[in-house]
């Protein structure tokens, strides 16, 4: 029997498929779309002039990047997190981040401090410019970069996870004018770690979470009350 391999994806394809996730992204970390706002395959993809498949498979692959939430017979929307979950999500970061610090301590070196002062630059001018998803993206690869520096996977998998579901909260429920706050908590841990000075960088580490915690400001949205086709055919246009 002759077997008939599958077509190989378009360039074109993979392209559009880049762009139309791109967008739906760079809204969630704009604060575009409201905790709770629903996203519908047959709108978004008119709204874009692409295929509802094309659409399905972008929604599912930010749902298992865990930026949107899959409810059974209700579709896919924007999570609503409850303060458990911050709460919850936060005392995780705080946990996981000291430790990383801890083993730090005996691997850091200036070059890896170099970089972070390259980074937390980036950061401020993202902030400077009210760039909103690029500052909520840079933030979270703050914590990366001092993750990332101690080579273990496992670790890594555990900051990513928490990253992308911290990073929505932050998205949907921060006050973009207060972002700039995260921008200089991340200098001042950047010094305490140039210092050697452990103690202190877990200090503050943790202090900025809780800070992250406290700015979020939780609010209640009634189902269906964002126009999310209107949002993304302006956003297309653009």
């Amino acid at each position: 029997m002759m077997l008939i391999s599958p077509p190989r994806p378009r360039k074109g394809d993979v392209e559009t498929d880049e762009a139309v996730y791109d967008a739906v992204l760079r809204a969630i970390l704009e604060g575009k779309l409201e905790a709770g706002a629903k996203l519908a395959e047959v709108p978004l993809a008119k709204a874009f002039g692409v295929s509802r498949e094309r659409i399905r498979k972008i929604l599912h692959r930010l749902v298992a990047e865990r930026r949107l939430e899959a409810i059974p017979n209700r579709g896919v929307r924007v999570p609503r997190p409850t303060l458990e979950d911050v709460r919850a999500i936060y005392e995780a970061h705080r946990v996981l981040e000291a430790g990383v610090i801890a083993e730090l301590a005996n691997r850091i070196n200036d070059a890896l401090i170099a970089r972070l002062h390259g980074h937390v630059a980036r950061e401020k001018q993202a902030a400077e410019t009210r760039n909103r998803a690029d500052s909520v993206r840079l933030s979270g690869e703050f914590h990366l970069l001092l993750t990332d520096s101690l080579g273990n996977e496992v670790t890594s998998g555990f900051l990513r996870d928490l990253l992308s579901r911290s990073s929505l909260m932050v998205s949907v429920y921060e006050n973009p004018a207060e972002a700039i706050c995260g921008v200089s908590e991340h200098a001042a841990i950047l010094d305490a770690l140039a210092r050697r000075d452990t103690a202190e960088a877990q200090r503050l580490s943790a202090e900025h979470f809780r800070h992250v915690e406290q700015r979020l400001k939780l609010k209640r949205q009634e189902d269906g009350k964002m126009d999310v086709t209107l949002l993304f055919r302006e956003i297309s246009k653009g």
